[in-house]
Formats: C-alpha cells, sequence, structure tokens
C-alpha cells in the first residue's frame, strides 16, 4: 500500500538498534532523521535495512470502492495470507479512517485506510548507485543497479533508489522522470526540481528524447533491423503484468537490432529502441517476437505461458483441474492457511477482473500467473523452515527470518544503455552480462537502427 507513513527502528533477536517506545506511540510522535549507519547494513553480499516499525496510509483506490476491506487486501496486496489479513483487520492492525472494523466492512469513496507492521524490507544487491551526472539546470543523471525499485512501495522503502539518493546523497525534493522496474538496471534521469521535470516529461511525450537499452534474449536473434508494433495493455495492475492486444492495447512501437550470438548458440545480445514508453514494452514486444528476455519471470515463464511462452501473443490454455501434465501448477490457491469460517472467501476470478481491467479472457493468465507466485512464496517459506539456521523468529512481530534471493533473482537481462535529447546525451557502462556486446556500441553509438 502506498502513502504516507511514520516509522522507527526497533531491536530484534539481530541485536539492531532501537529507537522506539512502545510501537503504536511512535507512529504518532516526529521522529529524529535516521543515519544511513543505523538504517542499511552489508551482509553475505547484500545491503540489508534493520527492521522497524512502519504505518502504511492510503486513501481507497477507485477500483477498491464497493469491496469489502478483507477482499481488498486479499486481492490487492500479496505480502500477508488471507488468514493474517483477516486477522489483522479483527485485532485493529488494519484499520478504516482510524477505527476498528470488521472484516465484512464495505470500502467507501474518500476512505482512510491504515496498515500497522513491524516491517522486515528484502535486501537487495550491495552494487552502488552511481550519480552519473548533475546539471546546473537541476538534472541528476544516475546508473541504478538492478533489484532496486526507483519507489518507495511495496515491500520496499529504504532500499529504493529515492531513498538512498535522499539518505546516502544527501539529495531532497527528486522528481523521477524515466522509471524503470525493480529488476531493470541502467539510466535513470532524476529532476532536483519541478521545472526540469516538467520539461522533460514533456520532451519524453512528444517523443524529443531517445531511449536506448540492451538485453539479452532467448535464442538466436534475425539480424537486420527489426521493428514490432504490436498494441499493448496492462491487464493485471497488481502484478504488473502486460499483453499485446489488438483490440484494446495502446499505439506501440519498439526497434531491435542483433548485436551478438553466444558461442552456445542459445543466447542473443540485442539493442532496442522503444519509440514509446508502455509498461513492460520491450519486454511484452520481445515476448511477441518469440525471443524473451531470457532470465525474465514474468514473460520468459513456461509453467504460466505454456509451450508457446507467448509468442504471437498467444495466451496459455485454461489449466484442468486434476489431471496432470496439462498446465497444473505445483502449488494452487488453496494453499494458503485456511481462514475463518464465518468470512466469506474472495472470488478470484471476479477480483482479479475488479482489480484494474474489465476483459475476463484475460483472467485465466491472471489466475495462472498470481498462482505461480503463490507457489514461489510457498517454496521460499519452506525453504526458511527446512533451514535450522533460519528458523529464528523476530522478537517484535515473530515472523521468520526469510531466505536470502538468488543471484538469479536480483535483476533480469535488460538495461537501460543511453538516454538523448536536444543537445545532450548520457550513457552507463554495460553490465557485466553483455560485455561481449561492448565491441558493437560504436557502430550503433549515433545511428541506432536508423
Amino acid at each position: 500500500m502506498e502513502g504516507t507513513s511514520t516509522h522507527s527502528l526497533a531491536s530484534s533477536n539481530d541485536g539492531h538498534v532501537d529507537k522506539s517506545t512502545h510501537a503504536k506511540d511512535t507512529s504518532e510522535e516526529m521522529l529524529e532523521p535516521l543515519t544511513a549507519a543505523e538504517i542499511y547494513y552489508n551482509d553475505n553480499g547484500l545491503q540489508r535495512i534493520r527492521p522497524y516499525f512502519y504505518e502504511f496510509s492510503s486513501y481507497a483506490k477507485g477500483r477498491w470502492v464497493g469491496r469489502t476491506i478483507y477482499e481488498v487486501f486479499c486481492n490487492e496486496f500479496r505480502g500477508g495470507t488471507p488468514a493474517y489479513y483477516e486477522t489483522a483487520i479483527k485485532r485493529g492492525i488494519i484499520r478504516l479512517n482510524n477505527e476498528n472494523v470488521g472484516p465484512s466492512t464495505i470500502v467507501r469513496n474518500g476512505d482512510l485506510i491504515t496498515h500497522f507492521i513491524h516491517r522486515h524490507e528484502p535486501p537487495v544487491t550491495t552494487q552502488p548507485l552511481v550519480v552519473v551526472c548533475e546539471t546546473d539546470d537541476g538534472l541528476l543523471v544516475v546508473d541504478k543497479p538492478a533489484s532496486i525499485p526507483v519507489h518507495p512501495g511495496g515491500q520496499f522503502n529504504y532500499n529504493s533508489a529515492i531513498k538512498l539518493l535522499e539518505i546516502k546523497h544527501g539529495y531532497h525534493s527528486l522528481f523521477p522522470i524515466n522509471r524503470l522496474d525493480r529488476l531493470t538496471s541502467g539510466l535513470m534521469l532524476i529532476g532536483l526540481n519541478s521545472d526540469v521535470a516538467r520539461r522533460l516529461e514533456h520532451d519524453l511525450l512528444a517523443h524529443r528524447i531517445q531511449k536506448e537499452y540492451i538485453c539479452r534474449v532467448k535464442g538466436v536473434f534475425p539480424g537486420g533491423r527489426i521493428v514490432c508494433d504490436q498494441p499493448m495493455r496492462v491487464v493485471a495492475h497488481r502484478l504488473g503484468l502486460s499483453c499485446v492486444d489488438c483490440n484494446e492495447g495502446k499505439p506501440s512501437l519498439t526497434e531491435f537490432e542483433l548485436l551478438a550470438v553466444d558461442d552456445d548458440k542459445e543466447h542473443s545480445i540485442v539493442y532496442c529502441r522503444p519509440k514509446t514508453g508502455r509498461t513492460h514494452q520491450i519486454r511484452v514486444h520481445l515476448q511477441f517476437l518469440g525471443f524473451p528476455i531470457a532470465n525474465d519471470p514474468l514473460y520468459c515463464n513456461r509453467e504460466v505461458w505454456g509451450d508457446s511462452m507467448g509468442k504471437n501473443g498467444a495466451l496459455p490454455e485454461t489449466p484442468k483441474k486434476g489431471r496432470k501434465g496439462e498446465g497444473a501448477l505445483p502449488f494452487s490457491s488453496s494453499s494458503s492457511p485456511p481462514v475463518d469460517a464465518s468470512i466469506k472467501k474472495p472470488n478470484k476470478m471476479a477480483g482479479l477482473v475488479k482489480s484494474g481491467y474489465q476483459n475476463v479472457a484475460w483472467a485465466p493468465l491472471v489466475q495462472r500467473m498470481e498462482e505461480w507466485l503463490t507457489s514461489q512464496d510457498l517454496v521460499e517459506k519452506l525453504d526458511v523452515l527446512a533451514d535450522a539456521d533460519q528458523t529464528r523468529l523476530c522478537g517484535q512481530c515473530a515472523a521468520p527470518h526469510m531466505a536470502d534471493p538468488a543471484p538469479s533473482q536480483l535483476c533480469i537481462w535488460l538495461h537501460a544503455w543511453r538516454y538523448s535529447g536536444p543537445g545532450w546525451s548520457y550513457e552507463t557502462k554495460l553490465p557485466g552480462w553483455a560485455q561481449q556486446a561492448a565491441q558493437y556500441a560504436d557502430r550503433i553509438k549515433y545511428k541506432g537502427c536508423e
């Protein structure tokens, strides 16, 4: 849940600093600013955040109105199980308009929803956020490592690019202009004042800024200039899942050019130039062409998309229950802990439709993705329980210490390499997985795909 928040650090079994008194009291006090040393620490090759109390606060979004508060949390947020959300509502950990309510309470327009938690942020890479350039008129150019989200939101707060720039680099009042996915690395443009941000955002919308990316895809990509102009739409806001949709999609165009093929002939390094800026545009267009980014968990996922892997916009077949070998996933959504029988379990398919799209044709795909993500969460939790060294519980909230993400979970092979506009151009170094393409950089440096 996004919105305003309050927080304080709290002690735990790891001996973390305690800057709080009673948990609820700290959310109503003005806390002293925390230093980077009090917030961040590195361990086992990852940048970690000391756990802290935090109160999420958000006004009801349009798609939440008319649904029960329990249904909203179950369908919109993946951070907890239905059983947890039911208990949290009953205990007043989740509140509506600063009042305790029941799980069946209907969310109305203008309602304020708050959720008070002991927050355990996921770790991210220790690779530093690099300031490439700061101009006199207030433009900040940054090279963002993969695994770090741009904005605070969801599970991430201090481990976001904006917070890192504020706390570790001393910047304030930041206005991100281009937004990269959390698992994407590369160049970010950030305004240090609203005037610069508005000017560059206008240039982006007017297509006066050229964006150039490098990626590593599955298969041997064809030579020559390849153009994909398939229209796109977001089909599940909660998952950030987009698809080609020829009927209701928005105009989208991406140009591609092969740079190099791996010696094993299984992967290719490809130059990308998106001419529009749809959500996951490069990733979806590559999937449509049959060459998805090779380690993309959303769009190069046979368990979700089936053998077609989404090529030419093919949707997976609806899984048949109770029969093996026909697209069944390793865990079903019913694997979540049971909820109180007095509370009506939300209709999953109906909830999917209400969560940001109306075309029920997409519902089977979204459900398969939901179930796959649920299975990954369960696997992570089982890994924790199976590892005796990881079963220590947090002294504040009794949450288990989660297993560290694998290196493969910290990035996808997509890098924002260079942005150019009227009279300016900035670029970053190529990441390690794309070094074999460095020799071709000069060839595309000025002409791109022209």
